[in-house]
């Protein structure tokens, strides 16, 4: 019998620290021993987050005040730069999976440029690996630290990988037009995330190049085709919880494209492939760790669009984190995962 696995959670007071314990808590071969939440150190889970008072858990403290001797894995929900500087400091015997921006980029120059300040633990990144899981899988699985993806960079790269390795689209002509829900911009007080501001309402944002997911497209895209790409992303928020759905317009053969679909995502479990030509919506993924993918034909000769939807908590996050954490731990990829989306 598989002995359970000792789990703590640094950041638990956010939105994606949440999605950690309402995943974990149903997991058979993990507990959940530490929760770190510097600022509501003390307090209750139920009282930050009362949806989960139903679940036994231990009550939120300092990081400094955690025992990791004993935890198997620890998750790292915490901002950029404040990652880094606590996951340097703990054993380096641990494995660990953050889920900020802080271990993402392999060059510490381009963190720099994007993120506005200088890598203060660059011989940890040399270690990390990218936690986009269906192509990592196996560095994934030997690795002691996981950096997780951005939740657009997930929804880009699920549309875009499998065409790009197989060269079916024209790397020069490449458009994600992106919407997500607004959890995606965390929990911290912000003016232009208040209901009055957002509700009833759509807009652009970071537009022109300016989003720091723009970055991992470029690594990732770039390393795969042996040449620089860029890409045109333009994300907008929309004045729902949780969801992406990313609209990415390509040029190349319609009937090819969704065919290579097929081939690469066949046997993902959670990957799922519309038939041709059907649409998916951001309902559908809703609350799971499940990613719905859709081809169409464009009414432009040789062009086509891929249409990706995924919840931006769980598969574009803490989902993913926790099926890199069962890799890491020799456990089921599917396990505490399989749960069916949230409709209506």
């Amino acid at each position: 019998m598989t002995q359970s696995k000792k789990i703590a959670i640094l950041g638990a007071s956010g939105y994606t620290g949440a999605e950690l314990v309402r995943l974990i808590s149903s997991h058979p071969f993990m507990d959940i021993v530490a929760l770190g939440a510097d600022r509501k150190a003390g307090m209750e889970m139920s009282e930050v987050f009362p949806h989960l008072r139903h679940i036994d858990l231990p009550k939120l403290i300092k990081t400094e005040e955690i025992n990791f001797d004993n935890i198997d894995l620890c998750f790292c929900a915490l901002p950029h730069v404040t990652s880094q500087n606590i996951i340097s400091k703990l054993p380096k015997k641990l494995k660990i999976i953050d889920l900020s921006a802080d271990f993402r980029l392999q060059d510490t120059n381009e963190y720099l440029k994007w993120y506005g300040c200088e890598h203060q633990a660059s011989k940890l990144q040399l270690e990390a690996v990218y936690g986009l899981t269906e192509f990592y899988r196996d560095s994934i699985k030997s690795a002691r630290l996981v950096a997780g993806t951005g939740c657009n960079a997930a929804a880009g790269q699920y549309a875009l990988r499998p065409l790009i390795k197989a060269n079916l689209v024209n790397l020069d002509d490449i458009i994600i037009d992106l919407k997500t829900g607004v959890s995606g911009a965390g929990r911290s007080l912000k003016e232009g995330l208040l209901h009055s501001e957002l509700s009833e309402g759509s807009h652009p944002y970071a537009i022109g190049g300016t989003h720091r997911h723009l970055a991992e497209f470029d690594q990732e895209f770039s390393n795969l085709a042996g040449r620089p790409v860029k890409i045109q992303f333009t994300p907008t928020l929309l004045p729902v919880n949780r969801g992406i759905i990313a609209n990415v317009y390509v040029k190349g053969d319609p009937e090819a494209i969704y065919a290579e679909f097929k081939k690469a995502y066949s046997k993902e479990h959670f990957m799922k492939l519309l038939p041709y030509g059907e649409t998916p919506s951001t309902r559908h993924v809703r609350g799971s760790n499940y990613c719905h993918i859709g081809v169409t034909a464009d009414r432009i000769s040789d062009r086509a669009m891929v249409i990706v939807t995924l919840d931006n908590l769980t598969k574009g996050s803490s989902g993913q984190a926790l099926q890199n954490a069962n890799l890491m731990l020799d456990l089921p990829e599917e396990m505490g995962l399989e749960m069916a989306p949230l409709f209506p």
